[in-house]
């Protein structure tokens, strides 16, 4: 029998709503929800092709634990036996640091990654914590922590208003966007464009994006904080710095200026390898259009000046009066976002509370840098016991980290490793025990966390499209366990985790004067909660509590999860709107536009004004149909221009005697790997260009259609020393390499070598 379902896809941060064909319990198709709120029937390949990664035959469905070496089909109770023995066994044998917990991408794109993971890390009360976002987007975090003093309140830019786009590093014809969550991201590029607005984009590519740019600048990788912080100079010295309405809530204009003084163009033009009168260009056209937005991505964030990068963008939104106006750059309000407090200063925002105990790396948003895990698990020192056991959920660090092979070899060396993943991948493999999640139409789904970054306020949820399969387990569930064994309640009912979360929560919230359930019983309260589950619960209580809330009855218009599931395409909860001064938490009580951290991290960037690369540099790129590692293994979403090779200009493939087509040898301080090569004019001259993800050529996995072209692991060119000092983010981007076509008499593998 044939129906249909809503679901929100899980595919990418654009989070667009899906209307799911149902035949027999499996999903056997996928168009776009034309009455979603939000995405209004947009769909990309990755959204059409959800019946494929649903259904795809290589996930695992039941628990695997290792028994004499090999990994065996095991029941839940023995798969969270084994995990409670250890995970506590490593707590008491070496103390909590010495478990590590890493957590991928995939996690922000599930219910389950929001609400569980922060109770296992405090409940282990381990500093041994690592995410994708330092090989990714932490620069971000850290300078919005420090303009902001939240690391999570990231300003995006207002698509649907903005009179001009200035766009760095950043590719969402392909990417779908990023920090900035839009469904139809290309539609909206192509509607600020036939209304009269321009837009610029700064990428040594000439991507998608940038061909439809009314501009496009082909700067030199790694110098967009030059170029960024040039075009704040040169607002100052032509007079064109307007704060607009922001203007009360600034702090450190003038020290700002004084900073930036060395940052001419002229000065910068060289090693950005874009000449003075552009830059000053680009300055005038930002200050003279009605609206204006700054916006960059993972192409400004994995370089070695990944944080000053993304503070200066914020910096142009402020000297400009953009930030915080409608067509610049505002803050979202979720609907499951805390209660707005009063305006006033905060606590602020801290670095470097502790450090990595090899090379002393400052944990940034409490967490420490991925491309230290190996070390972290294979040094020992005298300074704190190496991390002996670990936890992923949904992460493939041996593919998204830094020198891969060390790190395989690490993982290896565990006394114990448990892995939340659907998959055996390059990094599951080596787990004691692994615990697969159900497919996503068997899972409930919010975005707790891009609603924080959407450029427009809504809120949607949807219920699980099919019900679990016998013998499944959800994955809300799997976490609660994991969080129970690891704080030594295993054998507990899982809903005690969402209970005491609850409790907690409530507890707190009567006992604040500006929360709209001040002086109530929490246990009233919680005897209000609907919803069919303990995550339900959660949910609704984030919603009655948050800014739209109706404060558990003390407004009757305000949102419950009744009200949304009543909702089913979504609650529309309108623009983006200027939000100053309420969402700062510094001490000031202001944005703090010239923080200490960025002002002694500024001599680092003037001598990056002396730097001239004679060689090749890579840069990394991101095809529509793939993310990350995840979507290799779906045969729908590879092959075309899905593939990996190693983009090359025109002259440098003359210059090195390479033919398109032609396998050569890529080298870089972590390793080698041979790659064939793609010699296009998309690349500008000195750059090459290798997509990530790729590598699934290692023995023990279960991905059969990734591992029949598993391209190679681009990672594995670098050896993890190379870092964003403040955030700890991986340079990723801009990197020196050496190519070499490989000889007649050579093997062509396109494995990686060490």
């Amino acid at each position: 029998m044939s129906r249909t379902a809503l679901r929100i896809c899980p595919l990418c941060e654009a989070t667009c709503g899906l209307v799911l064909t149902v035949d027999d319990g499996q999903v056997t198709g996928a168009r776009g929800d034309r009455d979603d709120v939000f995405s209004k029937g947009f769909v990309c390949p990755k959204g059409a092709a959800f019946p494929e990664v649903d259904s795809d035959p290589d996930r695992l469905r039941t628990p695997l634990v290792r028994v004499d070496g090999e990994l065996r089909e095991a029941t839940w109770e023995e798969a969270f036996d084994a995990v409670a023995a250890g995970l506590r066994g490593a707590v008491d044998r070496y103390g909590p640091h010495a478990v590590g917990v890493v957590l991928g991408n995939p996690n922000v794109h599930t219910m389950a990654g929001a609400l569980y993971p922060p109770l296992l890390i405090g409940g282990l009360g381990t500093h041994s914590v690592f995410t994708a976002s330092t090989v990714d987007q932490m620069p971000k975090h850290v300078s919005s922590g420090l303009l902001f003093g939240d690391a999570n309140r990231i300003p995006v830019p207002d698509l649907d208003r903005t009179d001009h786009l200035l766009l760095i590093g950043a590719n969402p014809l392909e990417s779908n966007g990023s920090l900035c969550t839009a469904p139809d991201f290309p539609g909206r590029l192509k509607a600020l464009k036939a209304r009269g607005g321009t837009l610029t984009v700064v990428d040594p590519r000439r991507t998608r994006t940038a061909r439809l740019a009314d501009r496009h600048l082909a700067v030199r990788p790694g110098t967009d904080a030059l170029l960024l912080a040039a075009i704040a100079r040169t607002l100052f010295d032509e007079d064109l710095v307007d704060l607009g309405a922001t203007a009360p809530h600034l702090q450190g204009v003038a020290e700002l200026s004084d900073a930036l003084a060395d940052f001419t163009p002229e000065a910068v033009a060289g090693a950005c390898d874009v000449d003075a009168a552009t830059i000053r260009v680009l300055a005038r056209e930002l200050a003279a259009a009605p609206t204006a937005a700054v916006y960059a991505r993972i192409g400004s964030c994995t370089v070695p000046h990944g944080t000053l990068a993304s503070w200066l963008v914020d910096v142009l939104n402020a000297l400009t009066g953009n930030l915080d106006r409608p067509g610049g750059a505002l803050f979202p309000q979720a609907a499951t976002d805390r209660t707005p407090r009063p305006a006033g200063p905060g606590h602020g925002f801290a670095l470097g509370r502790w450090h990595s105990r090899v090379s002393r790396h400052p944990e940034a948003k409490g967490e420490l840098p991925l491309s230290s895990l190996a070390e972290e698990i294979d040094t020992p020192t005298e300074d704190g016991t190496p991390v002996r056991a670990v936890v992923t959920v949904g992460a493939n660090p041996v593919l998204s980290a830094p020198d891969g092979d060390r790190l395989d070899r690490a993982l290896a060396s565990l006394d114990f490793m448990v892995s939340v993943d659907p998959y055996l991948n390059e990094t599951s493999r080596h787990a004691h025990v692994v615990l697969p999640p159900p497919p996503p139409a068997q899972s409930p789904h919010h975005d707790f966390a891009f609603n924080t970054l959407a450029v427009r306020n809504q809120v949607r949820y949807t219920r699980p499209a099919v019900p679990l399969e016998p013998g499944r387990m959800a994955e809300t569930e799997i976490l609660a366990r994991i969080v129970l064994a690891a704080t030594g309640m295993h054998g507990a009912d899982p809903s005690a985790v969402d209970d005491l979360v609850i409790r907690q929560t409530l507890g707190k919230a009567v006992r604040e004067e500006h929360s709209p359930v001040h002086g109530r019983d929490p246990k009233e309260l919680a005897g209000l909660l609907t919803g069919d589950n303990g995550p339900e619960r959660r949910l609704d209580l984030m919603l009655r509590l948050g800014p739209y809330g109706d404060g558990f009855g003390a407004d009757p218009d305000g949102l419950t999860l009744e009200k949304l599931l009543a909702h089913p395409h979504g609650i529309d909860l309108g623009p983006l709107r200027p939000r100053l001064p309420q969402p700062l938490k510094t001490r000031s009580g202001k944005v703090e536009l010239l923080p200490g951290p960025i002002a002694a991290d500024l001599p680092r960037l003037r001598a990056a004004l002396r730097a001239r690369p004679d060689g090749l540099v890579l840069v990394g790129r991101r095809h529509l149909r793939s993310n990350n590692s995840w979507l290799h293994n779906v045969p729908a979403l590879t092959g075309g221009s899905n593939r990996c090779t190693l983009h090359l200009h025109p002259d440098d493939a003359d210059r090195l005697g390479v033919r398109d087509g032609q396998p050569v040898r890529v080298k870089g301080a972590g390793g080698e790997v041979t790659v064939p090569v793609e010699v296009t004019d998309a690349v500008r001259r000195g750059v090459v260009s290798l997509p990530h993800g790729w590598g699934h050529d290692r023995p023990g996995t279960r991905t059969r259609h990734a591992s029949a072209n598993p391209g190679v692991n681009v990672n594995q060119l670098l050896d993890g020393s190379l870092l964003d000092p403040l955030s700890g983010n991986a340079v990723l981007n801009g990197f020196p390499v050496e190519v070499a076509p490989v000889r007649a008499e050579e093997p062509e593998s396109v494995t990686a070598l060490t």
